[in-house]
């Protein structure tokens, strides 16, 4: 099994973010990852654009995936700050996640959230606890 397929079965049963709101892993490595969401109709608010929670869920869930790829350890996020910077103008939005710091106990992610047109939807920060 390579690393990318283990990385999808350990978020298999994060339903939430897989099945409710329909999240991609489409690359990940220990530190790194990157996952997608086509946007449908459930996905906007009232002014038909995405749901700031849709990409907020995109942006934690991505840092999960990047923060859990290595295989020794168990994050959970603590603290995370999102900046909402151009409603998305595509159909998909693309979120890159990598660790800038893993310490012994806490870690600092960041990810950057992109329509596939290359608008510049989002950035966001996440300060993680490192469980064991």
């Amino acid at each position: 099994m390579s690393k990318l397929e283990e990385i999808r079965n350990r978020f298999k049963n994060d339903r939430f973010a897989t099945e409710a709101v329909g999240i991609v892993i489409d690359s990940a490595e220990p530190g790194k990852a990157v996952c997608s969401l086509t946007l449908e109709p459930h996905h906007m608010n009232a002014n038909h654009v995405p749901m700031g929670g849709a990409v907020f869920t995109l942006a934690d869930f991505t840092c999960a995936v990047a923060a859990n790829g290595f295989e020794e350890r168990n994050t959970v996020s603590q603290n995370a700050s999102i900046t909402f910077l151009a409603p998305a103008k595509g159909k998909r939005l693309i979120a890159e996640a990598s660790c800038l710091r893993s310490g012994r106990t806490t870690a600092l992610l960041e990810v950057d959230i992109r329509d596939e047109l290359d608008t510049y939807v989002a950035h966001a920060t996440v300060n993680a606890y490192v469980i064991n």
